[in-house]
């Protein structure tokens, strides 16, 4: 992960998760400060309260598109930075991790935690 990914993840902004193997395409949306970024071993941990749709879609494929961005973070053209990170994804109930985002987030049922297979600057 590099830096102007991880300073765009340091702003507010939507996040959109998207799966394709349905039809059509899953589509949820959370917020990029609920996203806990684990830069040094390439994950992301996302609080669930509902992502049904995604997590059906991933009993047969559980590959995902995240996209996310900051008009504050300078751009490749100017204002403006956003990503595309594209990984696999497996929903969590228990555990360490589990237990560190309730405590954070009281509100949900699972994790989706994303394994980061490739970053893309869009813009």
């Amino acid at each position: 992960m590099d830096a102007k990914f991880l300073d765009v993840m340091q702003h507010e902004g939507p996040v959109t998760i998207v799966t394709i193997n349905a039809h059509p395409a899953s589509v949820v949306n959370t917020w990029m400060s609920y996203v806990d970024v684990h830069a040094d071993d390439n994950y992301l941990l996302i609080p669930a309260a509902g992502m049904h749709s995604i997590e059906a879609d991933f009993k047969t494929d559980n590959t995902v598109t995240l996209t996310m961005g900051s008009k504050a973070v300078e751009g490749t053209v100017g204002p403006g930075a956003g990503f595309h990170v594209h990984g696999t994804g497996e929903f969590i109930a228990s555990g360490a991790a589990f237990d560190t985002m309730q405590a954070k987030f009281p509100w949900i049922r699972e994790v989706l935690k994303v394994t980061v297979h490739d970053i893309e600057q869009k813009i």
